[in-house]
C-alpha cells in the first residue's frame, strides 16, 4: 500500500513539524496541528478505521439487486501475495482473489450455464485470471463458462479490457468484488459502458466492542490504509469518467 495512504505517515510528519517549531507556531496552528494528530492516531484504531470502512461499504447493497436475473457473471481479481509458480499455484493468490472466487462460483451455481468472466492480468508472467480460473474450476464452474482477460493491471484497465473482448459481453452484468473495492469499481465499469449490479463477496467493517476497538492496532492501521486508498481512487475515477 502506498505511503501516502497511511495515518502513520502524515502521524509522523506532523510530529516531525511540531518538534522543532512548536514555540514559533500561534495557538491556532497549535491547536489545528493536535487536532490532526489525534484525528490520525483515530484512525489507526478499530474505531476510525471501521468508520472509513463504513463510509465506503454502507453504499453497497446487502442483498444481491439482481438475484433473479441470469446475467454474466464478472470476477474482478485481487492480487497475488507472491510470485505464483504457474497456473496451478492457488496458494499464491490473496485472500481478496480466493473470497471473490467463492462468491462468483457460488452466483454460478445459482443460475448454472451462465458465463462467468474472470478480470486481472498482475505484475508476473502468470496472470491471476489464469490462476483465477484454476480455482474457479476447482470450485466447480466449468471450463466451457469461463472466459477471461490477462492483460488489466489496474481496475479502470479491467473494465477497458472487458468492454473490449470479442464477442463482446452484454452490458448488462453482476460484478463481484470486495465490498471495500465495489464503489471505485463500479465507476470505472460504469464509465466503460457497462450497467454492473454490485455483488459484494466481503465485508471489513466491524461493529464496536471492548475497550481494544479504541486503541491504535497494527490490523487497524492497515484496514485504514486499505480504505484511504479506495476512497482516493474512487475520487480519481470519478474525475476520470467526466
Amino acid at each position: 500500500m502506498h505511503l501516502l495512504f497511511s495515518p502513520l505517515t502524515w502521524a509522523l510528519v506532523l510530529a516531525l513539524i511540531l518538534a522543532p517549531g512548536w514555540r514559533r507556531l500561534s495557538r491556532f496552528w497549535r491547536g489545528a496541528l493536535l487536532f490532526a494528530e489525534c484525528v490520525l492516531i483515530v484512525a489507526m484504531s478499530p474505531l476510525g478505521a471501521n468508520a472509513l470502512v463504513w463510509m465506503i461499504e454502507s453504499r453497497v447493497p446487502t442483498t444481491d439487486p439482481c438475484a433473479a436475473a441470469p446475467l454474466t457473471i464478472v470476477v474482478l481479481a485481487g492480487g497475488f501475495d507472491r510470485e505464483p509458480a504457474d497456473s496451478h499455484d492457488i496458494a499464491a493468490l490473496e485472500t481478496d482473489s480466493i473470497l471473490r472466487a467463492i462468491a462468483g462460483a457460488a452466483l454460478w451455481r445459482g443460475t448454472p450455464d451462465v458465463p462467468v468472466v474472470l478480470a486481472g492480468g498482475g505484475p508476473y508472467a502468470v496472470s491471476e485470471s489464469a490462476v483465477l480460473q484454476e480455482l474457479m474450476q476447482q470450485l466447480g464452474v466449468p471450463a466451457r463458462d469461463l472466459r477471461s482477460e490477462n492483460r488489466s493491471q489496474t481496475t479502470w484497465e479491467n473494465a477497458e479490457q472487458l468492454r473490449a473482448l470479442r464477442p463482446a459481453l452484454p452490458a448488462q452484468i453482476r460484478l463481484v468484488s470486495s465490498a471495500l473495492h465495489l464503489p471505485r469499481a463500479l465507476v470505472a465499469f460504469r464509465a466503460a459502458g457497462f450497467e454492473p449490479c454490485p455483488v459484494a463477496s466481503d465485508r471489513r467493517y466491524v461493529a464496536p466492542g471492548g475497550i481494544g476497538y479504541f486503541l491504535p492496532q497494527s490490523s487497524a492501521l492497515r484496514k485504514a490504509e486499505f480504505a484511504l486508498h479506495e476512497l482516493v481512487g474512487e475520487a480519481v475515477y470519478r474525475w476520470r469518467a467526466q
